[in-house]
């Protein structure tokens, strides 16, 4: 892809960043910690310290200051080496932080994005519910109306950071009767699971946040793949959350909700492309060096052949991921494209890392290649923030749309 089409020296600059710290401290332990399901607090506040976990924001709320493109390719780097690191920054920036700077009054914002934007605390947003999933509107979390606050009970499942991090964005029925317009958003805050890990480090405990009382995590999902990203329910029993932590308006947390995860997509086509590049790379060069028959296997034309579908398809997930980034940057209309470079970067994911398993052969089964890890782990990009069914109906209502009488 010719790069300049989206990039300016300031972004390949952000991805050599990027790609260094992903060769030097990322790759070195991705392994183990997929192995042991651990999340990686070291790493986490080294990315803090490199404002990864707050790319897009600006200065003044304690971002880096860069804009959204900079911010999907250091989700697509990272992606090439580990998933669940690139998915820590995503979860954190789009679904924890960005509904709060789009959607929060000043005063919100002042409180909050600087804590998430600088890495001091992890955020993540709870929307998902045991009978609420592709259904968003399904939503049964209650939100009672008392007076000075809302009284919340509710589960959420399947929420990225939910007992490690402290600062969520969530989703309750504020009017039974009231449909999708009857759900509103609300920021709630609790500890950490990792508080004495936190202390030692000094990163993901904010003491002087105010913590809201009924809110806890529940047990950590153990995942096929992204088991170095923490992923738990998170509970709301008799949660006491103030009117001033309403985030948007009483019954716009559905349209707001929407608007959040169609900029998520983005950062999944983004977390896709880079396991499928990365599973091209490790195969590519395998496959130079392999010999079987006397020659490389590169040289037959079952591997050629492979290789070359990955090289293809990767291009054109390139160009589809960085247009629909280019569309969110530049303030126009990208719902279509968000849902196109998720569904088919995502399902690339799964395609590449296959054939990189079958190129590496026998130990492309074991664990002592990452190309094993990078095909569990890009499973879930077919499920996660809407499942490839779901961005085919959003392809098919835009498309047919355009052409209803």
């Amino acid at each position: 892809m010719d790069q300049s089409l989206y990039f300016s020296e300031q972004h390949h600059q952000v991805r050599e960043t990027v790609r260094q710290f992903a060769r030097d401290e990322v790759a070195p332990v991705a392994r183990e910690l997929d192995r042991t399901s651990t999340f990686p607090w070291e790493n986490v506040r080294r990315m803090g310290e490199l404002g990864l976990l707050g790319v897009p924001w600006g200065e003044e709320l304690g971002g880096a200051g860069l804009d959204q493109l900079a911010y999907y390719i250091t989700i697509h780097e990272l992606a090439k080496v580990d998933a669940s690191h690139a998915l820590t920054i995503s979860a954190h920036t789009n679904l924890g932080t960005s509904p709060i700077v789009e959607f929060g009054t000043p005063e919100q914002r002042e409180r909050y994005v600087p804590l998430l934007a600088s890495g001091r605390v992890l955020g993540g947003f709870g929307l998902t519910e045991p009978g609420a999933g592709s259904d968003a509107g399904g939503t049964a979390t209650t939100a009672v109306d008392k007076g000075d606050h809302y009284l919340l009970n509710g589960s959420k499942i399947f929420i990225t950071h939910a007992g490690v991090g402290e600062i969520f964005s969530v989703t309750a029925r504020t009017s039974p009767a009231g449909g999708n317009r009857g759900i509103t958003s609300f920021i709630v805050a609790k500890d950490t699971v990792d508080l004495d890990r936190a202390r030692e480090l000094g990163v993901g405990h904010a003491s002087e946040l105010p913590k809201t009382p009924g809110v806890r995590a529940g047990k950590k999902q153990d995942k096929m793949g992204w088991r170095a990203s923490d992923t738990r329910e998170l509970i709301l029993e008799d949660a006491v959350v103030p009117k001033e932590n309403v985030l948007g308006e009483v019954g716009q947390g559905f349209s707001n909700f929407l608007r959040t995860l169609d900029a998520g997509r983005i950062g999944i086509a983004a977390l896709s492309l880079g396991i499928a590049e990365g599973a091209y790379d490790q195969a590519l060069a395998y496959a130079g060096t392999r010999r079987q028959f006397g020659q490389a296997i590169g040289s037959f034309q079952g591997v050629s052949f492979q290789l070359a579908d990955m090289a293809l398809e990767i291009e054109a997930g390139t160009h589809l991921l960085y247009h629909a980034a280019w569309l969110k940057q530049n303030g126009k209309p990208f719902k279509k494209e968000a849902a196109m470079a998720k569904l088919f970067c995502s399902e690339l994911a799964m395609r590449a890392t296959t054939h990189a398993v079958q190129i590496f052969g026998g130990y492309g089964y074991t664990t002592e290649y990452p190309v094993e890890r990078m095909m569990r782990d890009a499973k879930v990009c077919e499920i996660g923030e809407g499942t490839s069914e779901i961005q085919r109906i959003v392809i098919a209502r835009h498309i047919l749309g355009s052409v209803a009488g």
